[in-house]
């Protein structure tokens, strides 16, 4: 049965990309067997085996560890303004990324990420068959995240085909950054956000492939890193606590007005209609969801949740996810957790095209040009890694 759902499930993806493809003669079917072929492996590793399972457990705890040292800090400044017992959102979620984001300016700045980013991303391309600087983007998104990892690229950005553009802009909506792994671990089950982390980097390659194919000569795929200006030491984490705090206060911002219009369009819908809003977007995701492997008792539920995401971004659909997750199957905990592991919303679409447009105005325009496409895309990409969930589980 769990393969006639990851047999429809992929279908239905490949069906959609299919007709909204650029050019369907470049489409490299090989490529995108390969890409498929390591997924289920990698998963079924994981998922499956004690040494993956042992593996996937070692790195949950390792940012649970990490977290609770992000809470001395949290404690000194905060401490105090809850009662006991009581949990806050933007204390205990949120605020960690401040101390992530310094963690990983350090790494940067000692030269561990650069080193790891280049040559995984030199065997993903052998793998992928995709660019070098295609496959380098993917390992950096998911480290260092979007709009940031864009400025590694600087100088090529303006140099690359509209095409290339939307390869490497699907990627940094479909993976998300280190710094949120940590974040993302407080609502879903750490095994499940580590194995979207994986799956995202193939799943966006793939719906590349199909929605958007394009050969490469060998002088056109060059990788030019930028290098920023070496900073002091304390001026670079001074710097990575600001950028780590900024993030804070957009995701809080963001939440605050998504969550609350939200709650005003169930109020309509329900003086209205008698149903609320994420009810209606359920059933319309519920076929979707049974497709990826979700049980069909439970695919308004899942689909209100995957709707939820798209609309409005993954924390406020997490959040929703946490409210009934105690009532849903394992199965469908561990598509959905899976799906709701990316970037892939109508607000990051309008953060990726401004990241672009602050870099070359022309580009800019591309991406503001296929954003849709480029959303279904992302999409699309998360469907993959939820249904390769499901084919396991």
């Amino acid at each position: 049965m769990n393969f006639i759902f990851l047999i429809t499930g992929i279908l239905l993806v490949f069906g959609i990309a299919f007709l909204v493809s650029n050019n369907r003669k470049q489409i490299k079917y090989k490529r995108i067997l390969i890409m498929l072929s390591v997924q289920i492996i990698l998963v079924y590793f994981m998922m499956n085996t004690s040494i993956g399972l042992i593996a996937i457990t070692k790195v949950g705890v390792f940012f649970e560890k990490l977290l609770k040292i992000a809470d001395t800090g949290i404690q000194f400044v905060f401490g105090g303004m809850l009662n006991q017992g009581e949990f806050s959102f933007f204390l205990g979620v949120l605020l960690p990324l401040v101390f992530m984001s310094v963690l990983i300016g350090i790494l940067n700045y000692i030269k561990v990420l650069p080193f790891v980013i280049k040559y995984i991303g030199l065997v993903l391309s052998k793998i992928t068959g995709m660019g070098k600087l295609e496959s380098y983007f993917a390992i950096s998104t998911a480290v260092l995240g979007q709009p940031e990892v864009f400025l590694t690229i600087i100088k090529q950005i303006p140099l690359l085909s509209p095409k290339r553009l939307y390869t490497i802009c699907t990627s940094a909506m479909s993976a998300i950054s280190m710094a949120m792994v940590g974040a993302y671990m407080t609502m879903l089950e750490p095994k499940y956000v580590v194995t979207a982390v994986v799956l995202n980097i193939f799943s966006a390659l793939i719906v590349a492939n199909i929605i958007n194919p394009y050969d490469l000569d060998d002088d056109e795929d060059l990788i030019q890193i930028e290098k920023n200006e070496r900073l002091p030491f304390f001026q670079m984490v001074g710097e990575s606590v600001m950028d780590g705090f900024k993030i804070v206060i957009i995701v809080a911002a963001m939440l605050l007005g998504f969550i609350s219009l939200m709650e005003l369009i169930n109020v309509i819908f329900l003086g209205a209609f008698h149903v609320s809003f994420q009810t209606v977007i359920g059933y319309i995701f519920a076929p979707i969801a049974f497709l990826m492997g979700v049980p069909w008792a439970e695919g308004v539920q899942a689909g209100g949740i995957m709707a939820t995401k798209l609309i409005t971004n993954e924390f406020v659909a997490m959040l929703n996810f946490g409210e009934i997750s105690n009532h849903l199957s394992d199965k469908t905990i561990a598509i959905v957790s899976v799906y709701l592991v990316s970037f892939a919303n109508f607000g990051t679409v309008g953060i990726v095209a401004g990241s672009i447009k602050s870099i070359s105005e022309k580009q800019g325009s591309h991406v503001a040009k296929f954003s849709l496409k480029l959303l279904l895309g992302a999409t699309l990409a998360s469907v993959i890694s939820g249904t390769i969930m499901g084919f396991v589980m």
